[in-house]
């Protein structure tokens, strides 16, 4: 059996251990105790404060698809009421990518900066940098580059960041600053972004506030303008009055560049959902900046593309025959390559089927003579599932805390499981929890615990059962998932039985 436990949860924010093979670079915060709470409990009830008083998008149809966001980016206290309409919204269509394109403050380079490898942090833990995307995107793209210096003082990226690990259980970021962007260059890089939706599932957030150092008046005057150009897609005209001054927006390349973005997707609607000024904190209408939230749809058209955004049954394209055989083969042999002394198989994503290629979550579970023998699985989306599933393989026979590693003698009793994982969705309701459909996910401040669909089934539970046990797997009490405070997610998995 699978049993009560199912191994580490590897690479996701604010777990460790932290596997050998992740070491990286980290870029550390460098706004937390001025900007936002330094503290994370502090700051995630801050931000959690913010997003219970947003109200959610009218008017969207029910099968919108979120292509992406308008958020300001000044110290949260100020533009945190405003960018919380905004992340509600993302929170009710969950992904598992983030691109954020944001404007240099600090220092002037050409182009576009990416921060290209490791992860970024802040007090709620680290968020992993998209790497694979970001290879896409820059082969696409000649205007992407990498210029450290761009994103090491910079906050427009930062600040949006507790925001996203609120609202987002896992999620890989692309980190895009603007240094002197041309319209050429925001036009190359909507058409990279859009060539690339095809391959992969993303959100795009704009990083800008509005008008500066205006009177109040004036300000919303300034303010009104941009609005209008967005709310009708106007990018050109858009442009143009922020470049001859008409209007202001530190963010005037990354607001372009969604808005192209969007374009050239075929968006429908574009939400206006919150706008104000720090005079609306303050109260000091003298000199102030403008914020405002946004969001940009797509209809059903593109959905059909894309995973189920807040479905409670997340379907991913299912796997073929072929395609099942193909991981079962390929986490076989890379553990016979290790237990043996021979190369590891060569994965060479090209030559691989389409869904092979598309990162997943996916656990591995080993048996011996019936008995678990090892489980660890990776939930974020975070490598193609080819890659997921190799190393997974790996980390079930060799890093699983309960168990010694495997050894060659032990090989020809054991019997692999692969758990090819759906994206979480939030989940509103309990009694929506679906026994032999759905897997859960609990989490409460630091603790969490995973249980896949298949354990309830062998344990023969109930809704409510399988509840409490996923619960005490998070080390919480069996009734923590009837507090408000304790977050519920469930997914799904396709489960590949070796035969």
């Amino acid at each position: 059996m699978i049993g009560l436990a199912v191994g580490f949860l590897l690479g996701f924010p604010g777990w460790k251990p932290v596997p050998a093979w992740s070491q990286e670079t980290v870029r550390r915060p460098i706004l937390a105790g001025t900007w936002y709470p330094a503290d994370a409990k502090e700051l995630r009830s801050t931000i959690d404060a913010y997003l219970q008083r947003a109200r959610l998008a009218e008017n969207v149809p029910p099968d919108a698809h979120l292509l992406g966001i308008v958020a300001p980016h000044a110290g949260l206290m100020y533009s945190g009421p405003v960018a919380a309409y905004a992340y509600r919204v993302v929170q009710e269509h969950p992904v598992d990518a983030v691109v954020v394109l944001a404007p240099s403050h600090r220092v002037g380079f050409e182009g576009v900066s990416v921060f290209r490898e490791g992860s970024m942090a802040t007090p709620l833990g680290h968020v992993p940098v998209h790497a694979d995307l970001i290879k896409a995107i820059q082969k696409r793209c000649p205007d992407v580059h990498d210029y450290p210096p761009a994103h090491a003082r910079e906050h427009a990226v930062e600040i949006q960041l507790p925001f996203l690990q609120a609202v987002l259980p896992f999620f890989r970021l692309v980190p895009l600053v603007f240094g002197y962007p041309s319209w050429e260059t925001c036009e190359r890089l909507a058409q990279a972004l859009r060539d690339l939706s095809t391959s992969f599932r993303f959100l795009v957030v704009a990083s800008t506030d509005l008008s500066h150092e205006h009177t109040d008046e004036e300000a919303r005057r300034m303010d009104a303008r941009v609005l209008e150009h967005l709310r009708h897609m106007q990018a050109r005209e858009l442009w143009q009055d922020l470049r001859s001054g008409m209007c202001e927006a530190c963010g005037a390349a990354p607001l372009v560049t969604l808005m192209l973005y969007a374009q050239k997707m075929g968006a429908k609607k574009v939400s206006l959902l919150r706008y104000a000024t720090s005079a609306d904190v303050t109260g000091e209408k003298s000199r102030v900046v403008g914020y405002a939230a946004a969001a940009l749809w797509h209809d059903a058209a593109h959905q059909a593309q894309s995973p189920a955004q807040g479905s409670m049954t997340p379907s991913p394209p299912a796997l073929g025959v072929k395609e099942k055989a193909m991981l079962m083969a390929l986490a076989r042999e890379t553990l016979e390559a290790k237990l043996f002394g021979k190369n590891p198989p060569n994965i060479d994503l090209s030559k691989l089927p389409p869904a092979l290629q598309e990162p997943r979550g996916a656990f591995v579970t080993l048996k011996r003579r019936g008995q678990l023998r090892g489980c660890i699985g990776q939930i974020e989306a975070r490598w193609p599932l080819a890659h997921t599933v190799a190393r997974m393989a790996l980390a079930a026979a060799f890093h699983d805390p309960r168990f010694p590693s495997m050894t060659p003698d032990e090989w020809k009793d054991v019997q692999l499981e692969i758990s090819v994982l759906s994206p979480l969705v939030p989940l509103r309701d309990p009694l929506q929890v679906q026994v032999g459909t759905h897997g859960l996910y609990i989490r409460r401040d630091t603790q969490a615990g995973l249980l896949l669909p298949q354990v309830p089934v062998e344990q023969g539970w109930d809704r409510e059962t399988f509840l409490r046990q996923t619960c005490r797997k998070a080390g919480l009490s069996s009734e923590a998932w009837k507090d408000s405070g304790t977050e519920l997610f469930v997914f799904t998995a396709e489960v590949i039985h070796e035969k």
